[in-house]
């Protein structure tokens, strides 16, 4: 039987690769590198240097060229490396071929993902949800736990025992994929029954990007104590509260963030946490307006939602959260280059973004408590439309704002 794949990157020492490819500029892997390198400190490794290679695909037996295979080994022996993690998904193949060359542990941007993932899993709908994603992960790489073993030469009856362990965990790992998505159809029904039980309350979802501080924000919506982090992936359970402004109920829930190169099993296992999502009223969708690259971001959240979530055509405000920490880098007069976001200031982002979204979002600082009060009053009147159309004898809850509209 495979046991399930656990590491420990404590105190060790890793080396980042990526590729520049027609599809990937330079610019772009830089930015996934530095996320790569977020993620490798998430799961509590240190990357001392990130190595990157111009090639039109990737190689198929290492990933990388034999020269830069070359030089990374080197770079590994010289400099006390415990594992290269790479930025894309690699096949078992590939996997063994350069850990035959480096003799170092190899991972790949998913098994980094998954490992976080099922370290910060908390309850046990997380921990199904992971489980499962990992041996769906796992099955199509059998056979590289078993080079090991070599297959005998031979026709039929000289099979060799790799062939025959690879076989039966096959099977075993199939077995446990389906036993485990009995378990979590069991959990959407209760979940579905769950939201069922909520009644008509106004449903309102925080969604957005890893790490950009949709759960401080719940904390200070709803005065409760989700925990946040300032690490990836710090919130993997989804947190439902209850939340009343101005004598008007509604329903606040704390999603999982997403991510660039999100693993398609983590999205299919997750399902019940995007059934929140699905089910909302209003989206809330939380940017960090201090991340260089917080507009490609959106995009990728915004994309995620459409295609996996149907979340289209939802009532959606922009949040852009942490404008404390936001900083630019002002052009001298001479200075002729193109100018870039980092050069534009916050108050000309914020009229670009508000007549983008026709006025509808709004910039706060949910740690600083800076302009709270105006989200809070933009998420009554949100709430406050849906609420009327499903409670149209409920007036007497609006009296305290249509008393301040007369006077």
């Amino acid at each position: 039987m495979i046991e399930k794949n656990t590491f420990e990157y404590n105190n060790e020492r890793a080396v980042l690769v990526a590729l520049i490819t027609p599809s990937q500029n330079e610019t772009k892997a830089r930015e996934y590198l530095s996320e790569l390198a977020f993620l490798a400190e998430t799961a509590g490794a240190e990357a001392v240097k990130s190595f990157l290679q111009r090639v039109e695909n990737a190689n198929p037996r290492t990933f990388v060229g034999k020269g830069k295979l070359e030089e990374i080994r080197h770079y590994v022996e010289e400099n006390d490396i415990d594992l290269a993690i790479f930025d894309d998904d690699l096949t078992s193949k590939q996997v063994a071929n350069i850990e035959n060359e480096l003799k170092i542990k190899i991972l790949d941007r998913t098994t980094l993902i998954l490992d976080i993932f099922a370290k910060r899993a908390q309850t046990a709908t997380a921990r199904t949800q992971v489980e499962l994603a990992q041996y769906q992960y796992l099955l199509p790489r059998l056979t590289r736990m078993w080079t090991h073993l070599e297959r005998q030469r031979g026709g039929i009856g000289m099979r060799g025992p790799g062939e025959t362990q690879i076989e039966t965990d096959r099977r075993i790992i199939l077995d446990k994929i389906s036993h485990l998505k009995d378990e979590l159809k069991n959990i959407d029904r209760q979940k579905s029954i769950q939201r069922k039980n909520r009644g008509k309350l106004t449903r309102i979802a925080l969604v957005g990007y890893t790490n950009v501080g949709k759960s401080t924000l719940m904390n200070l919506l709803s005065k409760s104590e989700v925990f946040a982090e300032n690490k990836l992936f710090a919130t993997l359970d989804t947190t439902v509260r209850k939340v009343i402004i101005d004598n008007l109920p509604f329903l606040l829930t704390d999603t999982i963030g997403f991510i660039r190169k999100l693993p398609t099993h983590l999205v299919d296992s997750f399902k019940s946490t995007l059934d929140e999502v699905r089910d909302a009223d209003i989206l809330v969708h939380v940017v960090d307006i201090s991340h260089p690259q917080f507009e490609e971001q959106i995009e990728v959240v915004s994309r995620t939602l459409q295609e996996v979530c149907e979340a289209k055509d939802k009532p959606t405000l922009l949040v852009f959260n942490k404008v404390d920490a936001f900083t630019y880098v002002k052009k001298d007069d001479d200075d002729l280059t193109p100018r870039t976001r980092e050069n534009i200031p916050l108050e000309e982002l914020k009229q670009t973004w508000m007549a983008k979204m026709t006025g509808n979002c709004i910039f706060i600082s949910a740690r600083e408590k800076i302009n709270i009060d105006a989200l809070k009053e933009r998420l009554y009147m949100m709430a406050k439309e849906i609420h009327q159309k499903r409670f149209p004898y409920n007036d007497f809850l609006f009296q305290k704002y249509d008393d301040l509209e007369m006077e």
